[in-house]
């Protein structure tokens, strides 16, 4: 982890990758095995040791990695069955990214804690909050007497103000109905199509969050040597043709806007397209 923890006794489990590491197991059992590493990990340093689990409903910046159908319903039951809370980090998937004002009603995870941040304010300003679940919120209040927060900027009236249009502007022209409904959907047929290029391995959405698995073999899931060396050329390919895409590794993903048209849609495609066979035609059959 870059860095190293910033503060003691955080320890990880790994990732729902199935794409990358779920190698030749079914999906939903990949899915129950990742999950069910949280509870083999609580057994180990022991249900009184363990706080919270925290963790993406989609991880995005570790490359759109969607979770199996099994994963979250199997670490909601483990979470609920040993008392550990739930804190859910919001900032990718919130604010109608998913087609839900929050990624956990996607998947209905009904977490303790939510953090949030630039879905607040589409980013125009920088603002972060956390919330906590009524029932979380009265316990502390019932311990302390009051919940103890803020830093020296929290509450800054400009950022307060442009989050509180953003969310009124998003309410007003029905943004997140129009992506759960019409806009999602649509990328999502758009963007499967990428599937059928020579160096793809797999095209994965949800919502408006797409990842695009580059790979030198299609069945084999084999991966490129020196991993992130495609990815980045890639990267620099659809910066050339007017497409903003980040690499991950060799995984190419993207967020767009919740703003955006049909056409855009198809432009966004149609240069993805023209990206893959420019890196192609360098790396390919090589």
């Amino acid at each position: 982890m870059q860095g190293g923890p910033l503060i003691p006794d955080i320890v990880h489990i790994d990732q729902p990758y199935w794409y990358d590491e779920g190698g030749d197991m079914d999906p939903d059992e990949f899915g129950l095995m990742r999950a069910r590493a949280l509870e083999e990990e609580i057994d180990k340093h022991g249900e009184g040791r363990i706080a919270a689990f925290i963790a993406e409903p989609i991880q995005g910046a570790g490359g759109v990695i969607v979770p199996p159908d099994t994963y979250w319903p199997e670490v909601m039951r483990i979470c609920k069955e040993r008392d550990i809370l739930f804190c859910a980090d919001e900032v990718i998937c919130g604010f109608g990214r998913m087609g839900e004002w929050f990624g956990s009603m996607h998947y209905d995870l009904q977490p303790d804690m939510i953090s949030m941040a630039k879905g607040l304010s589409s980013a125009y300003l920088p603002i972060g909050a956390v919330a906590f679940s009524e029932a979380r919120a009265q316990e502390m209040f019932k311990t302390a007497g009051e919940f103890f927060h803020g830093y020296t900027y929290s509450g800054h009236p400009a950022c307060c103000a442009a989050a509180l249009k953003n969310i009124d502007i998003i309410e007003r022209e029905g943004l997140i109905d129009r992506v759960r409904d019409h806009t999602a959907p649509l990328f999502a047929e758009k963007m499967k199509k990428l599937a059928d290029h020579p160096i793809v391995g797999e095209v994965r959405t949800r919502g408006l969050l797409a990842a695009i698995e580059l790979v030198p073999e299609k069945p084999s899931r084999k991966r490129f040597e020196n991993i992130g060396t495609v990815g980045t050329l890639c990267r620099d390919h659809c910066f050339a043709n007017g497409l903003v895409m980040r690499a991950v590794r060799d995984t190419m993903v993207c967020s767009p806007p919740l703003v955006i048209t049909d056409e855009e849609i198809d432009e966004l495609v149609e240069k993805a397209w023209k990206s893959l066979d420019d890196i192609w035609a360098k790396v390919g059959n090589k």
